[in-house]
């Protein structure tokens, strides 16, 4: 048999099914609400309280210490509103879809400075906020996060490397030409060698046994020129320079090759600290300011070049951290700025037609003038640490 037809639902069934319909949907946004005002964080104790009108902010002109921030924007005009903390055009923090009568929370980590703030309508007037520095702002602005050292390390290892293979190249040639008996093509390869040598001399003393090795002074070894012990670089230097010969030098430039290969390996492997990039340039230009009255490259006199090369390590070492520095503390940031350039035009002012003269040509004066250069340096540079906070 058919089903009989289905009876029509009468009005009054229609009309409660709506209204339930209308309970369960208002008692969904209800439960919503509940749910968020539990989970939402309560504003701060401090928090500072902006009252947004149709034509202004209450009160347009606010003052917080730097730090993290919280602000109840309430909401008195008659429209929805965005509150903004704006620095030029930039949009600091923001607050959007703030209805009317309705007060919200906006809360940032605010850096020392003056921003404005939006009061309702484009059109309107714009509220001034001022962010004052506290202890807590300085320190913090002092000490950069790790990340930001993760750069300023990758390129330095970058430019050992370089160096370190300049090194190898330059004394592979030294080498051959001391080999060939080619005395001046000797010289200019030692030459070659030095620069990126002294360019590297701020990790010196992390590769001492090395150097010790690849650069003692015979001044130093009890048997001065004819100690077992003079190898390396000066060793090469008397040769050629006093004696003006390559004789006995083929196992001495062999050795010293061996060591720039030993040396390319070590500072691929060199763990060099944040500290250390201002630290380590501080501590050279306080060396070479000790050494500048005596002679470095006794036999050469060579020494300007060398200088020039060490202050171009200074140079690289340290200035990796500058625009830490410079944020942290301008001054120190100028100071030592200031002190490279003055250094590098005193030197420069040494040349004739262009070329380092002999340092045997540079008198006490002149000697005290590069010692006093250098030691600016140091004292500029070791003046960085301080200044983001790593020590």
């Amino acid at each position: 048999m058919p089903n009989p037809p289905s009876e029509p639902v009468s009005r009054a069934a229609t009309r409660a099914m709506l209204i339930g319909a209308a309970v369960l949907v208002l008692l969904g946004v209800a439960a919503v609400w509940v749910a968020a005002r539990k989970g939402a964080a309560p504003p701060a104790a401090d928090a500072v309280a902006v009252t947004v009108t149709d034509a202004t902010c209450e009160p347009a002109v606010l003052e917080v210490p730097a730090g993290r921030r919280s602000f109840l924007i309430h909401n008195a005009s008659d429209r929805p509103l965005e509150w903004e903390i704006l620095d030029g055009v930039m949009v600091v923090a923001e607050r959007e879809n703030i209805a009317p009568g309705i007060t919200a929370t906006l809360t940032e980590r605010l850096d020392p400075g003056t921003y404005e703030i939006t009061c309702g309508l484009l059109s309107n007037p714009r509220g001034t906020l001022t962010v004052v520095a506290t202890a807590e702002s300085e320190a913090a602005k002092k000490a950069p996060e790790t990340r930001e050292f993760i750069g300023p390390l990758s390129e330095y290892r970058v430019y050992l490397a370089r160096r370190s293979g300049q090194i190898l190249v330059a004394t592979a040639t030294l080498a051959e030409k001391i080999a060939a008996g080619d005395v001046e093509g000797a010289k200019e390869a030692w030459l070659a060698a030095r620069v990126p040598w002294r360019e590297m001399a701020p990790v010196s003393g992390r590769i001492a046994d090395l150097a010790n090795s690849m650069d003692p002074q015979a001044e130093y070894l009890a048997q001065r020129e004819e100690d077992p012990g003079f190898t390396g670089f000066h060793r090469i230097e008397y040769g050629l320079w006093v004696r003006n010969s390559t004789e006995g030098l083929e196992p001495v430039a062999d050795k010293l090759l061996a060591d720039a290969a030993a040396l390319r390996d070590r500072l691929g492997k060199l763990a060099v600290a944040p500290a250390d990039l201002a630290g380590n340039a501080a501590d050279l230009a306080r060396r070479v300011a000790d050494q500048a009255p005596g002679s470095q490259a006794p036999y050469s006199q060579t020494d300007l070049a060398e200088f020039s090369a060490d202050l171009a390590g200074i140079s690289k070492s340290a200035l990796l951290v500058d625009p830490l520095v410079a944020t942290a503390d301008p001054a120190a940031s100028g100071a030592l700025r200031g002190a490279l350039e003055s250094a590098q035009g005193m030197l420069d002012g040494f040349k004739v037609e262009g070329a380092w003269p002999s340092y045997d040509a540079v008198d006490a004066a002149g000697r005290a003038r590069i010692a006093a250069a250098f030691a600016a340096v140091a004292e500029a540079a070791a003046a960085y640490n301080a200044a983001i906070g790593l020590e």
